[in-house]
């Protein structure tokens, strides 16, 4: 670890970042250039105090688990995540076609969608990060490890999960699931992640041994979308996928026809969050 070239990186990232670049709004009164030491803490999740020490050549070795919270918190490109890894005394993340760290321009855009419900997800079904909409709107779908990070997989093995859609269109979700991954193991080279994920769902569920036998490509979700909230009922909504360049990762941004039921249902989420009417 080296302390003082970390520090100092640390130091000029946040200074270089400005408030609205991460979704935050910049006041009039603020002095301080770029983002505050808060304000990092905030977007990484530890203490103010940790980060402080970090800045001051007097804190822990951060985990790898820490330091990738601050690659995503301050925004790093690919080549200043890896030097952040090397100074932090961590091997590098591999560098793979399918990888969970978000683009800075991908989190530009989601950091603009604060009363949007909007997330972004890999080719695998793995939610990596989410509005707060989204969260409101569709659980917190960051929060799993494991193959169980794959909506697809928890498709198959918990019931549970396909209650955000309506019962009338699981099997053609189920559909589409299978046949996302079938074109993201194509697509990676029969990747480990995605053999593995394939080879445990074949273990555990009959549903989707049978649909990948189909070998069905190219089934895909309309761009209307039936969600069903647990305390809001159902929302018709137009759900918008923006693709990385690499297709391995997308932008899901929902949203509602002005005037309509769902669009007032949207309105109302934002202002109730994720607390129980």
């Amino acid at each position: 670890m080296d302390r003082s070239q970390l520090a100092d990186f640390l130091r000029r990232r946040r200074e270089a970042l400005q408030p609205e670049d991460v979704g935050l709004v910049k006041s009039p009164r603020r002095r301080t250039p770029g983002l505050r030491r808060e304000d990092v803490a905030a977007l990484t999740g530890m203490s103010v105090d940790y980060y402080v020490r970090l800045e001051q050549e007097r804190g822990p070795q951060p985990s790898e688990q820490m330091t990738a919270a601050l690659a995503h918190g301050l925004r790093l490109s690919l080549d200043e995540r890896d030097h952040l890894f090397r100074l932090a005394g961590h091997p590098t993340p591999g560098r793979v076609s399918r990888t969970d760290h978000v683009s800075p321009a991908m989190m530009r855009v989601l950091d603009r969608l604060e009363d949007t419900p909007a997330q972004i997800v890999t080719d695998l079904a793995e939610t990596l990060v989410q509005t707060r909409l989204a969260t409101a709107l569709l659980g917190d779908q960051t929060r799993f490890t494991g193959p169980a990070r794959s909506m697809i997989y928890r498709w198959f093995t918990d019931t549970q999960s396909r209650s955000i859609y309506p019962e009338a269109d699981h099997d053609l979700h189920s559909r589409i699931f299978v046949s996302q991954l079938r074109t993201a193991h194509v697509r990676s080279d029969q990747s480990p992640r995605t053999t593995a994920l394939t080879q445990q769902l074949r273990a555990t569920s009959a549903e989707f041994t049978q649909l990948w036998n189909q070998h069905e490509i190219g089934v895909h979700h309309d761009e209307r979308k039936t969600i069903v909230h647990p305390e809001l009922g159902h929302l018709q909504l137009h759900c918008q996928a923006l693709l990385a360049t690499d297709q391995a990762q997308a932008m899901l941004i929902f949203t509602a026809t002005p005037g309509s039921d769902s669009y007032e249902k949207l309105r109302l989420l934002s202002v109730i969050g994720a607390q129980t009417l």
